[in-house]
């Protein structure tokens, strides 16, 4: 199967990720299909569009849009699939939903998006364990160099976990500032993050 305009994807393992080992037991974290952080986000490429301009190969692993795989209920409370379904292990993607690409075991970023580490918030007088629309470049469009700093507008950035790290997908149109080290800079991943 081919798209002239579209990638085709299938999704690395289940459609839902709520489901979590613990010891020889298996915990149920999520039964709704609406909440967006328990779907899954990895998928490997079947076909790439006839028409297109990508670094993006076949069997490439990419990090997708979580509305590729989700399930919704209309207004009658029927359950329906995204308008990127085709079957169960085939999905038809925009280049705009694929956010992140693996080659040689490394990811890449496509054009128009950088991946930002949070950084640990020092200011002792607020409870934010990250300091607000700033962080360390991880993965890169070319925009930027790894580990820059850099300053992002508020409500630009979108949680994802990579790898077991927390990043933030931010456009590069959004971040305004590039920082000098201050030799402090801490990045930030939470537990919770590294046990994905």
């Amino acid at each position: 199967m081919k798209s002239v305009y579209s990638f085709v994807v299938t999704p690395i393992g289940k459609r839902y990720n709520n489901i979590k080992k613990v010891g020889n037991k298996e915990l149920i974290l999520n039964t709704e299909i609406f909440n967006h952080q328990y779907i899954n986000r990895k998928a490997k490429v079947i076909s790439i569009p006839m028409v297109s301009d990508t670094n993006i190969e076949i069997n490439d692993d990419v990090i997708v849009h979580h509305n590729v795989f989700r399930r919704w209920r209309n207004v009658k409370g029927i359950e329906k699939n995204s308008k990127s379904y085709f079957d169960e292990k085939t999905y038809v993607v925009q280049p705009d939903q694929i956010f992140l690409y693996k080659k040689f075991w490394q990811w890449h970023s496509p054009k128009g998006f950088c991946w930002v580490k949070p950084i640990k918030n020092k200011d002792k007088y607020t409870n934010s364990q990250v300091q607000e629309n700033i962080g360390i470049i991880k993965y890169t469009d070319g925009s930027f160099k790894v580990n820059d700093l850099v300053g992002f507008t508020p409500q630009s950035n979108y949680e994802f976990v990579i790898d077991g790290e927390l990043l933030y997908r931010v456009y590069t149109k959004f971040i305004t500032i590039k920082y000098e080290y201050q030799g402090d800079e801490e990045a930030y991943n939470p537990s919770w993050a590294q046990s994905s």
